[in-house]
């Protein structure tokens, strides 16, 4: 070779590092956060000390870490292990990357939650002597952390596997949602000594016995005080004080299941002062896939998002088609409005062993970019995330991801997805150094704030640049999410306000209205962002009230 033509294919070898970083960071990045945290990640919830409550199931077997004080688990009833000495719950502290061991006692697999105001975490149903219990986690901080779960045996009415959990506007109550064989809906606490669970003909009417293809319905608080209910291919607005059906929405298009074991997921879009409230439902599988893939063929996902005005007087689904078909994935609220879809497969349906082609690559769904132009492919991890895996929002603006267990027990050789014990962060875009000049920080409110409802809220922030695009400035708060199965429970995004930004020097501050009500946003714990260009600051902790 020619000396210029190997100096040139120097310069090109030199380069190819670079540019594939430069694509990289562009598309996201992603980084291993922790090896090994003892449990798969089934279930996770980012709690208000910045710690993540992450727990899988009790008879699983014994798990990679063991309960502190050689304490164990007693238990005749649990199915593997009548004696465990291992966790099966764990809090991660995101500052020291650590993990601490905690202590069920009952069987949470398959079960749902919701935070309640104070930042307490109510965790109800499950398996075998889980299944009517409810248990409570409350965070404390410190150097000597000691909260641990306090479980109440029975506490439900009905037994709920595969329920989901929502916030009510009232201040404190949580209404739980169908479950396994269970067609009906009750509150925690219970409203009086002789309440019964009502009735909710939609999950007969959606039940396909074989299947049962309408667990984990897809609940959202409507702005109206009323809850919309998916299950299966159809959805309701429920009156649940006066269990009413409001209104019926059309079948979604093309059929197809999209809850547990079809397994889509869905997000409320994010709210703003108006009364549009719009919800995304995207991915699943085909009717029939589950059986298809119980005897060895496994059927290409779905690869179809349908959008729906929940509000209007006459809704209507809008169909899109996503990059590639998606079973099992994530849908996680950006700080910018933006959604994140992540995990999953591309074929096959949830269940032990049931699904194939893990899907590496998150898609980016932008909400207010037109048809045909809101979905973007981001850059793929190494590592498959299939069956009981989870996402979260962080306060720092990545999402942490977790869990892939698609068998009975622990399986980590000898099968064709190991069991995943690894904590993942995946950075958007947005987080890139390049962004950095234009990246807003939040000097005021102070992190762990009260605000009320309908009050004025001045958030006073920098740039570091200080060249600010007064239209390009929103503050935006994100409900923390309880994550199970490929649906975040009480998962809200609200834009609080744009523009009405003013400059004092190297500060500024833009002048926003909190939520109207508690139909909009809950009590309880928010993480609140100023976003500026798209840039979301780190957000702080606030508490409506």
């Amino acid at each position: 070779m020619p000396p210029p033509l190997i100096i040139l294919f120097l310069i090109l070898i030199l380069l190819l590092p670079h540019q594939r970083a430069l694509t990289h960071a562009a598309n996201g990045e992603w980084e291993l956060l922790h090896p090994n945290i003892g449990v798969s990640a089934m279930h996770m919830q980012l709690l208000f000390t910045d710690r993540v409550l992450i727990f899988d199931r009790t008879d699983f077997g014994p798990s990679n870490i063991s309960l502190p004080s050689g304490r164990c688990r007693r238990d005749p009833n649990d199915t593997a292990l009548p004696l465990d000495c291992t966790a099966h719950s764990v809090e991660y502290t995101l500052a020291s990357n650590s993990v601490r061991p905690l202590m069920l006692l009952t069987d949470t697999w398959c079960s749902s939650a919701a935070l309640l105001p104070n930042g307490t975490l109510l965790q109800t149903g499950g398996f075998n002597d889980g299944d009517h219990a409810a248990r409570l986690f409350s965070p404390c901080s410190g150097a000597a952390v000691s909260c641990d779960w306090l479980e109440i045996n029975p506490a439900l009415a009905q037994r709920r596997w595969y329920a989901t959990n929502h916030i009510l506007p009232d201040g404190g109550g949580v209404i739980i949602v169908g479950g396994r064989r269970q067609f009906s809906y009750e509150f925690y606490p219970r409203r009086s000594a002789a309440e019964r669970p009502r009735s909710l003909p939609l999950l007969i009417q959606t039940n396909d016995p074989r299947v049962e293809n309408n667990l984990y319905p897809f609940v959202f608080l409507n702005v109206d005080g009323n809850l919309f209910i998916f299950a299966n291919n159809r959805a309701i607005l429920l009156d649940y004080v006066r269990g009413v059906v409001v209104k019926n929405y059309p079948m979604i298009p093309g059929g197809d299941p999209r809850n547990y074991p079809s397994s889509g997921s869905a997000v409320l879009l994010p709210l703003n002062s108006s009364s549009e409230a719009q919800v995304l439902v995207c991915g699943g599988a085909p009717a029939g896939a589950y059986v298809s893939a119980n005897n060895g063929k496994f059927v290409t996902a779905l690869d179809t998002c349908g959008r729906i005005r929940i509000n209007d007087q006459n809704p209507q689904w809008a169909m899109e088609t996503m990059p590639g078909p998606r079973v099992m994935g994530d849908m996680v609220l950006l700080p910018n409005g933006d959604v994140l879809i992540i995990n999953g497969a591309g074929s096959g349906t949830a269940g032990w062993e049931l699904s194939r082609d893990p899907v590496l690559a998150p898609v980016i769904y932008r909400p207010d970019n037109p048809v045909g132009s809101r979905f973007e492919v981001q850059s793929s991890s190494s590592t498959p995330r299939m069956y009981h895996s989870t996402a979260v929002l962080l306060r720092d603006g990545r999402v942490i991801i977790g869990g892939s267990n698609p068998h009975t027990y622990y399986n980590f050789t000898g099968v064709l997805f190991p069991t995943d014990l690894t904590l993942e962060a995946f950075s958007p875009s947005y987080l890139n150094s390049s962004y950095a000049s234009t990246r807003p920080k939040i000097i005021s409110p102070v992190s762990q704030s009260k605000i009320g409802y309908r009050q004025p809220l001045v958030v006073g922030f920098t740039v570091p640049s200080g060249q600010i695009d007064n239209g390009s400035v929103m503050v935006t708060m994100v409900a923390p999410p309880f994550v199970t199965h490929s649906f975040s429970m009480n998962q809200r995004l609200l834009v609080l306000g744009q523009g009405n930004v003013t400059v004092n020097g190297n500060s500024s501050r833009i002048w926003v209205v909190s939520p109207q009500s508690s139909n909009v946003a809950p009590p309880g714990y928010y993480l609140l962002f100023l976003v500026h260009r798209n840039i979301p600051s780190e957000g702080i902790w606030v508490q409506i009230n």
